[in-house]
């Protein structure tokens, strides 16, 4: 029987309190992005040579920035943390699908709706931060009041989507492998793991861009960037 979350293995229980494999294989990702990042800083160093995991490390934050400056600008510093944590986070946790006994927390609605979640009080937190709480409410009734409704549907239909397609893309990955395991040869399901795998990078790296977009289109940093290129080629 192919399970469809890991959330429904229960690996002990207290009362209202359980343990899932889902929470499990969530602290072996926080387990695992702590331990590179340990390895990473322990001896940074400003002038080569730098260590492997220093090299590797800044690779991945400059290609990270480089992706997400042109949608919040050269401010990037100060979204950086919140969307390469959650960048990160996914892609460790799709990555370690190469693992045998391991499961993707992101193969679980509650967590990607609990990602979802904290970027739907992101962008208020980083909209009032910007522009204040008038100019965030502001937006809603822009260009019209008329719009106030439709603005906050879109609000709460785009912290759904971003859930749902995290968890159907790896979830359905996990089933059609699993099937397929049971039905064909070895080879097949190795070259679906390794396309899973591409599939789990491209998901992090679209939830990331999209969490960039959302917090933009807020904040009025959008707005800022094209008012800067319009005065520049004036």
């Amino acid at each position: 029987m192919i399970e469809i979350t890991p959330d429904t293995t229960v690996l002990w229980s207290w009362g209202p309190i359980n343990l899932n494999l889902t929470i499990l294989f969530t602290w072996v990702v926080m387990a695992v992005i702590t331990v590179a990042a340990w390895l990473a800083t322990r001896n940074l160093k400003f002038h080569p040579p730098l260590s492997r995991w220093q090299n590797i490390f800044e690779a991945v934050v400059t290609v990270m920035r480089n992706h997400i400056r042109d949608i919040l600008g050269p401010r990037i510093n100060r979204f950086l943390p919140f969307i390469g944590t959650l960048f990160l986070f996914i892609s460790f946790s799709n990555l370690l699908l190469v693992l045998p006994v391991y499961r993707a927390p992101t193969g679980s609605l509650s967590t990607t709706l609990a990602l979802a979640l904290c970027v739907f009080l992101a962008v208020p937190y980083y909209s009032v931060e910007e522009v204040g709480v008038k100019g965030y409410l502001k937006h809603f009734i822009e260009p019209s009041p008329l719009m106030l409704p439709m603005h906050i549907i879109t609000e709460v239909t785009r912290t759904l989507t971003l859930a749902i397609r995290l968890f159907g893309n790896i979830m359905s990955e996990s089933m059609i492998a699993a099937a397929l395991l049971a039905v064909v040869p070895f080879v097949l399901p190795v070259a679906m793991k390794a396309f899973g795998l591409l599939i789990g990078q491209i998901q992090a790296y679209i939830f990331a861009v999209l969490s960039a977009v959302y917090i933009a289109s807020a904040s009025g940093e959008g707005e800022i960037r094209q008012e800067r290129h319009t005065s520049k080629g004036e």
